[in-house]
C-alpha cells in the first residue's frame, strides 16, 4: 500500500469514528470558525486542568477532511500542556503551507500527518486547518479565563 493510500485511509477512518466529537460541559474556552470558501463549521471546546488540555471536545459540519482534522486534533493536543499543544499546531500549520513539499515527523504528528497530501490542494488546506485555528482561539480564551 502506498504511503498516499494509508494517509487517505486514516483521514477516512478520523472522518467515519471521530474522537472527542461532541460539546462537553464545562468548559473553559470556546471558538466557533467557519470557512466561508466552502461552507465548513467548526465550534471547538476546550478544558484545562492547570496547564493541561483536559479536555478537547468538538462539533464540526463539512467535509471529510475538516471533521478528521478534529479529530485528529482532538487525539494530538489532549493530555498535553498549552505549550506543546500550541508547538503542535504550528507544526500542522507549517505542514499545510508547505503544498507537499514537506516531509512530516510522524513520530511527533502522529495521525496529523496524513494531512501532508492535503497540503498540496489550496482549496482544501483551509478545510484542514479550521479546526486548529478555533483550537488555538478556544485555548486563548481558556488561559485568559474568557468563555
Amino acid at each position: 500500500m502506498q504511503l498516499e493510500s494509508l494517509y487517505q485511509e486514516i483521514i477516512l477512518d478520523h472522518y467515519k469514528h471521530p474522537q472527542g466529537a461532541g460539546l462537553r460541559e464545562p468548559y473553559d474556552g470556546e471558538a466557533h470558525h467557519v470557512n466561508t470558501t466552502c461552507g465548513d463549521e467548526v465550534t471547538v471546546r476546550v478544558t484545562l486542568a492547570g496547564d493541561t488540555i483536559a479536555d478537547l471536545g468538538h462539533d464540526a459540519i463539512g467535509c471529510s477532511i475538516s471533521r478528521a482534522s478534529a479529530s485528529v486534533l482532538h487525539d494530538l493536543v489532549s493530555g498535553r500542556t498549552a505549550d506543546e499543544a500550541l508547538k503542535l499546531h504550528e507544526m500542522f500549520v507549517e505542514l499545510m503551507g508547505s503544498r507537499g513539499q514537506l516531509t512530516p515527523d510522524e513520530d511527533v504528528l502522529g495521525d496529523a500527518a496524513a494531512f501532508a497530501g492535503v497540503s498540496k490542494y489550496p482549496a482544501r488546506v483551509k478545510c484542514a486547518l479550521l479546526p486548529w485555528m478555533a483550537f488555538k482561539d478556544a485555548l486563548a480564551r481558556a488561559i485568559g479565563g474568557q468563555r
